[in-house]
């Protein structure tokens, strides 16, 4: 890629990838001659309807369920929501999620008046304060409708393990729905496992090369939450609205290229993004990489930089033709302090200086290098 002042380095993967060609080959068909409404009778909807019933077999057999459990959304926002709304409009109860959850989780739950549990240093929910939380709302005479936890945080990179927490809330809220938010997962982590020990997942397809406005959500048989969503009764009625052929069938698509490969790339990114690491703190005093890679994944690295502002970082960067991030791409716009970064403890004079430089299948070692001195570059021009 190139935008005329030298080659772009794209290093905001979990913002959004760049379409994997074979979602784009597999989407094509269906903005063109394939075009009709699965709803509809005739054959032409027949065979649009037998596409979406393909696509979703295919995405069941990666995330190890059963076809019939698998809903087709907007995105992983809507995913989110329908999960913890769902829950607590169909069951009722307290919702409970950890203060490092994404604001489609965490808004959710601070507007039903929810518990909000305290992270560790890593960013991961303390699964003591999480214990403590659920015998609290027990205590009081309450229960819990549901308890969401992210698979891995989507600014730092942190992995939760998730049978732990699986563990703690069957032992503490045995009646409660668990959410997980996996929206970052597929790349880098067996989302089967996640799938096993949870109730409703959320996933994204534009996180793993699929198209914005696409989404998955699991949702286990004998799990019931309120449409989020009503209408014509599309997806058993669980999400309703014209369905999303082309988008649908790309998803599957990308999802198949990411599993098949996702072995390979955890190496070849992890490689690259160790480079980076090294590249950058060895070549800058006061940066620490804010969690350590072994409690990371592979295609995510976040700097905390002393003595300098994100905002000013991300503009030098960008003049450079250096994608990147602060935070969240839904919050960066608003260069507000992140919630994350507070919630870890993480010292005001770094969280000022976030940077999250994240990799992906289109990342080349020419991308690492760039990113590298691009960086080291814009921060001594910035603190002198």
């Amino acid at each position: 890629m190139n935008t005329g002042s030298g080659a772009l380095a794209y290093l905001d993967h979990a913002a959004t990838a760049p379409m994997r060609h074979e979602a784009i080959e597999a989407m094509r068909p269906f903005l063109d001659e394939q075009f009709a409404n699965p709803s509809g009778s005739h054959r032409f909807s027949r065979s649009a309807r037998r596409a979406v019933d393909e696509a979703r077999d295919d995405v069941a057999a990666v995330l190890g369920c059963a076809p019939g459990e698998v809903v087709f959304t907007s995105g992983g926002t809507e995913a989110d929501n329908a999960a913890i709304f769902g829950a607590v409009r169909r069951h009722g109860g307290v919702a409970v999620c950890s203060a490092a959850e994404h604001h489609a989780v965490l808004h959710c739950v601070e507007h039903l008046g929810g518990e909000v549990v305290r992270v560790d240093r890593n960013g991961l929910i303390d699964l003591d304060a999480l214990a403590s939380v659920l015998a609290a709302v027990s205590a009081r005479n309450d229960r819990v409708g549901v308890v969401s936890v992210m698979a891995v945080n989507n600014e730092v990179g942190s992995i939760t393990p998730m049978r732990d927490v699986a563990r703690a809330v069957r032992a503490g809220a045995p009646g409660a729905v668990l959410h997980s938010d996996a929206v970052q997962a597929a790349c880098w982590l067996d989302v089967r496992d996640i799938v096993l020990v949870t109730d409703v997942v959320s996933f994204s397809a534009h996180k793993f090369g699929g198209p914005k406005g696409m989404g998955v959500m699991v949702q286990k048989s004998g799990i019931t939450l309120e449409p989020l969503i009503m209408g014509g009764g599309q997806e058993r009625d669980r999400r309703s609205g014209t369905t999303n052929v082309a988008g649908i069938v790309a998803t599957a698509a990308a999802l198949r290229g990411t599993v098949e490969q996702r072995d390979a790339e955890i190496q070849r990114v992890g490689a690259l993004k160790e480079r980076l690491v090294a590249g950058i703190t060895s070549q800058l005093p006061d940066v620490m990489q804010t969690v350590p890679s072994q409690h990371s994944v592979a295609g995510i690295a976040h700097f905390c930089i002393a003595d300098v502002e994100s905002e000013a970082l991300l503009f030098l960067l960008d003049e450079a033709n250096v994608c990147a991030s602060a935070a969240s791409a839904c919050a960066s716009g608003a260069m507000e302090p992140s919630h994350v970064l507070r919630a870890m403890g993480v010292e005001p004079r770094f969280v000022k200086g976030a940077l999250r430089l994240s990799l992906g299948h289109t990342t080349t070692v020419a991308d690492v290098e760039r990113a590298i001195e691009v960086v080291v570059a814009s921060v001594r021009r910035l603190r002198r």
